[in-house]
């Protein structure tokens, strides 16, 4: 599993997807997660800001990262 640090408390999950290099921009994480393609912590989750925080891990096309300070 690969991992992502973070210096704040949270990060949105179109940000962390793009830091992680899950996908190329902003757009393409905006359409994976309207689509109900991406998983946090095992959920479905279609809101693109939602706030992701340390120990989160998100699953998106087989891949899994956990987000860490």
């Amino acid at each position: 599993m690969e991992t992502i640090k973070i210096r704040d408390d949270f990060i949105k999950l179109g940000q962390a997807m793009k830091l992680a290099g899950l996908v190329d921009s902003g757009v393409d994480a905006k359409i994976e997660i309207q689509e109900g393609f991406v998983k946090v912590n095992g959920e479905v989750v279609v809101q693109r800001g939602k706030k992701i925080h340390p120990g989160d891990v998100i699953e998106f096309d087989g891949q899994q990262v956990r987000v860490e300070n």
